[in-house]
């Protein structure tokens, strides 16, 4: 199974002057765990993750005056959507990391968002609770 299979085409932009509030309210709203941060003034493209708000709250910084540029991953490692599944969970395995955005191999735009849990959910062989299973 590829990546282009398996990923999110649900995907959230934003932009680094995002309060990290805003971009929380968007990923909760969306039902997403990252959004694509996308700076025009320097053409550059990172991603925010419900684990960098977490850290900022959890340094007790203000995620009102804090912005997603701030927090940013900037040194992100892209997926092609033609990449199998498991080479895109080794490069989440080896970065140690969850998302990895999907840019479109003719033009470099981004068309998704692969996770981990879009990786397990082709990978598990039915949605049926764990319990159901021990038989």
């Amino acid at each position: 199974m590829l990546v282009r299979d398996a990923m999110s085409t649900m995907v959230l932009t934003i932009g680094p002057a995002h309060t990290l509030r805003q971009a929380a309210r968007l990923m909760s709203v969306r039902h997403v765990g990252a959004a694509i941060v996308l700076d025009h003034d320097t053409s550059g493209l990172g991603i925010l993750t419900e684990r960098d708000v977490l850290n900022c709250i959890g340094a007790d910084q203000d995620p009102d005056l804090e912005t997603a540029g701030s927090h940013t991953t900037t040194d992100v490692v892209f997926a092609s959507p033609s990449w199998t599944l498991e080479e895109a969970a080794a490069a989440m395995s080896h970065g140690g990391f969850r998302h990895l955005i999907v840019l479109d191999d003719d033009h470099g735009e981004p068309i998704g968002v692969v996770s981990v849990r879009d990786i397990i959910r082709c990978w598990a062989p039915s949605h049926r609770h764990p319990a159901s299973l021990a038989g």
